[in-house]
């Protein structure tokens, strides 16, 4: 797997923990007293106070994951005008390999036509030949 696909990954990653955090952090807030006469919500539970703290674990070692592998990228050289000098080098070899790829496909079916016509006349020539 490229690097590029990794980065994409873990930022998927990244997205999917911090969704869950939200959700969670949701789901277990204590519900906020509106007026003094209403009486005062529950405490929260030692298990929705850890689970808040092992996502927020599981966040930063993913987001550090991450930078890794964005430290591991190789290091921009010249700036953006040698990039797309770059750029416009490697298109112009796509082109190349493109037309070459071209020439190659059409010889490949002009070879695969006379096959097909060298095919139906054996063919042609051995029912003649063959006795009814």
């Amino acid at each position: 797997m490229d690097i590029i696909a990794q980065l994409q990954e873990h930022a998927s990653a990244i997205a999917y923990i911090a969704f869950n955090a939200a959700g969670t952090i949701q789901r277990d807030a204590p519900p906020s007293q509106l007026a003094q006469d209403y009486p005062k919500p529950t405490g929260i539970t030692t298990e929705a106070l850890e689970q808040p703290k092992e996502m927020a674990t599981a966040f930063v070692q993913a987001v550090q994951r991450f930078d890794a592998l964005v430290s591991a990228l190789p290091d921009i050289q010249g700036g953006e005008e040698a990039q797309l000098k770059r750029i416009a080098e490697l298109e112009a070899e796509n082109e190349a390999f493109g037309q070459e790829l071209q020439r190659e496909l059409e010889a490949a079916d002009s070879e695969l036509n006379q096959i097909q016509e060298l095919f139906d006349m054996a063919t042609d020539n051995w029912l003649q030949m063959k006795p009814p």
